[in-house]
Formats: structure tokens, C-alpha cells, sequence
């Protein structure tokens, strides 16, 4: 287990506001980590930046010298009282130690974009988040800029899959693997995110989720989705609320041992 970085989800990445959940954000470190030991390069993207916290796991596990593109609108709190959405994310980065990239921030509206603002500024792809809007056409524009935009052996994370207050994440992200014709399968699946990837390392990425360290205190239970094996995490009840307790009292630290 990686115990520094353990340290940083549990505790230091609890002070920004955001919405990863422990078991992928350990996910992310997981696969992150894998692709670095096999050597498989390419650059980190996210669309739906918010404050930070997704970014921020990134450039914790990739270092400073990895190309992080962060896209979003950074409308959020732009009401002239007090500091802006993106000074915020910057204040974050400040505050952890971290560094943003201004020059591999896009700001703007990531349906309208073409690959070509990504890769031209990071290369292909080898771990695309979309987490931005969440209706129908929003998934649909920012998967297919994700799959133009991927490396070979690139990852696709889609938030909030089966969310039911999101039903048309879940529509969009079925559009999308029927689309694409069976080149792209999901390996795996959590309580918030759906994780893709091309056929041809479907049996590499399902290895790194069966025999990560880091994730073997969730139940591991096999699921059939649109034609292709997933390993669906389960995070039990009882771990959640004891995590939630705890790291609302301040004692985040304490909260990551519920999760070895």
C-alpha cells in the first residue's frame, strides 16, 4: 500500500470540497499507479474540476512534471462577492503544495471542444475523467472527445453512472459503448463511477482492480455489463458511516485504517 498517498486522500484532500468517494479515489491510485509501473504514458484530463479534489489526487500520484488538463466552466460562486470558483481551485493548490498548470487549464464549455485543445497541449490521453454536465448531451459530446482524445491503452472514469438523480449518465454512457461498436468495455464499477477502456487491455486493467493492495478491503463481485465482465466494488454500510463519522470529527487519519 502506498501509505503516503493513503494519508493525502484521507486527510489533507478532505479540507477541498468535492465529491470523490474513498474507494475511487483508491481506484484512481490503482490504476494510476499500474499504468506508471507498466510503463504506459500519457497525459491526465478531467472535465468537472469544481474545487480541486479530483485534480488534486492526480497531481499527488503523478507528480509535477505530469500534464493535468483541467476543464470546466468556473462559474461556480461568480457573484461578485468574495473570491471565484477558479480562485479557489488555485488557493486549494496553494494550500496543499501542489501545482496548477495555468497554461493546461481550459476554461470554457468542454461539450464545444475539439481533441485538439487536449492533446496538443498534453498528448494522447492515459486517464480522462468526465464529470461535468449531466444530461444527455453533455455525456455524449464529452465521451466521444474523450475516446478521440485517448491513448491505446487509455481510461475513461464516468461519474455518477446509476445515479437516479442523473438518469441520463447512465443512458449516455450505454449510448456510448453501443456506439462505439464493442471497441471500448467496462472493467469496473463502484457506487459513483464507471470505468472504461479499449478491449485490448480489458484483461490488464481487470488484473490491476482484482489484485490492487489498496482495494482489497472492498467486496469484489463480478457483473455483466453490455456484453463485457466488470468487477463491481462494494462498500459496505457500516465501513461508509464509520469513514463519514470519523472524518467529520477531524479524524480522517483514523478513517483511512477502516479501508485496509
Amino acid at each position: 500500500m502506498d501509505f503516503p498517498i493513503r494519508k493525502f486522500i484521507f486527510h489533507d484532500l478532505q479540507a477541498i470540497d468535492g465529491y470523490i468517494d474513498p474507494p475511487d479515489a483508491l481506484v484512481f491510485l490503482s490504476l494510476l499507479r499500474a499504468q506508471q509501473s507498466a510503463g504506459l504514458e500519457g497525459g491526465v484530463a478531467e472535465i468537472g474540476v469544481y474545487y480541486g479534489r479530483s485534480y488534486f489526487l492526480f497531481r499527488k500520484i503523478c507528480g509535477d512534471q505530469e500534464k493535468i488538463i483541467a476543464i470546466d466552466l468556473f462559474d461556480v460562486d461568480q457573484n461578485g462577492r468574495g473570491a471565484t470558483q477558479y480562485d479557489r481551485f488555485l488557493d486549494n493548490g496553494r494550500a496543499l503544495d501542489l501545482l496548477v498548470d495555468e497554461e493546461l487549464v481550459i476554461k470554457g464549455d468542454s461539450t464545444l471542444l475539439a481533441a485538439e485543445a487536449i492533446t496538443d497541449r498534453a498528448g494522447v490521453i492515459r486517464f480522462f475523467s468526465i464529470d461535468g454536465g449531466h444530461m444527455l448531451n453533455h455525456v455524449a459530446a464529452d465521451s466521444r472527445l474523450a475516446a478521440v482524445s485517448l491513448a491505446e491503452h487509455g481510461i475513461i472514469a464516468f461519474d455518477d453512472t446509476f445515479n437516479p438523480a442523473w438518469p441520463e449518465v447512465t443512458v449516455g454512457v450505454a449510448d456510448f459503448l453501443r456506439e462505439q461498436d464493442g471497441q471500448f468495455a467496462v472493467f469496473c464499477l463502484t457506487k459513483y463511477k464507471t470505468y472504461v477502456c479499449r478491449q485490448s487491455f480489458h484483461a490488464f486493467y481487470s488484473r490491476v482492480i482484482e489484485q490492487s493492495d489498496d482495494l482489497k478491503a472492498f467486496d469484489h463481485a463480478e457483473t455483466d455489463f453490455l456484453g463485457s465482465k466488470a468487477t463491481r466494488l462494494n462498500n459496505p454500510m457500516g465501513r461508509r458511516i464509520v469513514h463519514e463519522l470519523l472524518a467529520r470529527s477531524g479524524l480522517g487519519l483514523l478513517s483511512e485504517r477502516v479501508y485496509r
